[in-house]
């Protein structure tokens, strides 16, 4: 069995939104792996600037692209993850596993990715227990409070606004979005006392995608040793969840391989916090509105408004000057387009919404001076962030799974201070604002 070099990449991958990107992140700082997260495909220079990160990232946006996108942009991103030389290159998805035929088509990365790395198979690994999303004979299960659902049952994902789920198997789920062979590694054969032998086997009938259950870290640590004693070419490459990402790094510790977890940094209270809320998600609704009970004020945002470009240049210039107002007076603030499933919209352009938002965001932090921001929702946050003057991330502290405090990076000194939480719509607890505001208060 090779064990990976330690001069070297360990460990690569490409976010399909902005809050999954930095999910990856916090998984692989978190384990003790030194990590940058690049906004952009980064240059030799790039690259100079970490010399000691042993994990590399692209934050992306190709979950709200369609088909003709992808094939444009990723072969080139693809190809810049494979100058980085790691031997495990991961398209990172969200464990929900939201996607289309003509949207965020995981079926089609799979086969530009395929074809860029030259792999015989790309596994595909979808469960996270740790975020409380599961994959059991190929269905997809997720949690919504203290109830777990299948997939096209939950309660958010069957009505998202652009990539609704419909189907819990995800080799069907797929299908709809890929000719390529697909195959499938069940739990039986996880917990097999031959499962290296069953797999070898399945290997002989050359499919081109294998989906691996996963109802724990076990049997998710299990997957990630039949990646890695499997492959056969220089770099893998893996469409996976941050279970895979854990996974990976469980298991190359289970081998000495890599460091102990280092123990997590404390982030220190901020004195104030924006943020921006774009999620129509349950969970995101309950935080929200929790946080207008407390110690925030809120900036609601109209998205017709928002999208008028005859008038949103005064309109969100309005609305900064509402939330400058507040931050002046010591207040945190919270700028909304939505609250919960109910207030979901008809709106031209999603993309163009976030955009937008983006620059109220930008406009926002640099008339305030606030050096804390969030941004709520996948789309919202892998749109919006472009807006802003950073060119990368690092890991400053955990706080939710999947929602990392973080540190901007910028060769503009304003943004230098800049601390920022992406959080996925469905992440964090119902106190998560305040949470990030003081995480000294947050109950561990």
């Amino acid at each position: 069995m090779t064990a990976p070099a330690h001069d070297k990449p360990l460990f690569s991958f490409y976010g399909d939104d902005f809050t999954g990107s930095t999910d990856a992140l916090d998984v692989l700082a978190g384990s003790g792996l030194k990590t940058v997260l690049f906004l952009q495909p980064p240059s030799a220079a790039n690259l100079a600037a970490f010399p000691d990160c042993r994990a590399v990232g692209i934050a992306g946006d190709s979950r709200s692209q369609p088909p003709d996108w992808m094939r444009l942009r990723l072969p080139a991103i693809f190809e810049s993850l494979r100058s980085v030389g790691a031997p495990i290159v991961q398209y990172k998805i969200c464990s929900t596993f939201d996607s289309s035929p003509g949207t965020g088509s995981i079926g089609c990365a799979l086969e530009i990715g395929q074809d860029v790395f030259d792999v015989d198979y790309v596994p595909i690994v979808a469960a996270a227990p740790l975020l409380r999303r599961y994959v059991l004979f190929g269905n997809l299960f997720a949690a919504e409070g203290e109830e777990v659902y299948r997939i096209d049952r939950h309660p958010a994902m069957r009505q998202h606004p652009i990539t609704p789920m419909g189907e819990s198997d995800l080799r069907l789920h797929l299908a709809f979005q890929t000719s390529r062979k697909l195959a499938h590694v069940d739990m039986l054969t996880l917990s097999a006392r031959d499962a290296h032998a069953r797999f070898a086997n399945l290997l002989r009938e050359q499919p081109d995608g294998i989906l691996f259950d996963g109802m724990d870290r076990a049997s998710l640590t299990r997957a990630a040793g039949l990646i890695w004693r499997d492959r056969n070419k220089p770099q893998a490459f893996v469409v996976g969840s941050s279970g895979f990402t854990t996974a990976m790094v469980e298991y190359w510790r289970g081998h000495g391989w890599v460091p102990d977890s280092a123990t997590p940094a404390r982030a220190k209270a901020a004195d104030r916090m924006l943020v921006l809320a774009g999620s129509c998600a349950p969970a995101t609704h309950r935080q929200v509105c929790h946080a207008l009970r407390g110690c925030f004020s809120g900036v609601p945002i109209d998205p017709a408004q928002m999208c008028d470009a005859s008038a949103n240049g005064s309109y969100r210039s309005s609305l900064s000057a509402d939330a400058v107002q507040h931050l002046a007076a010591g207040r945190s603030v919270v700028m909304y387009s939505a609250l919960g499933p109910s207030s979901i919209r008809e709106i031209g352009n999603r993309q163009t919404l976030a955009r937008e938002m983006g620059k109220l965001l930008r406009q926002a932090i640099l008339e305030s001076g606030v050096r804390r921001v969030m941004i709520a929702g996948g789309d919202t946050a892998s749109f919006a962030v472009g807006e802003l003057g950073i060119d990368a991330l690092t890991f400053l502290a955990p706080l939710a799974p999947g929602a990392p405090l973080c540190k901007a990076h910028s060769a503009a000194p304003e943004w230098r201070r800049l601390e920022l939480v992406l959080k996925g719509g469905q992440v964090g607890p119902e106190t998560f604002f305040e949470d990030v505001l003081r995480p000294e208060r947050r109950i561990q």
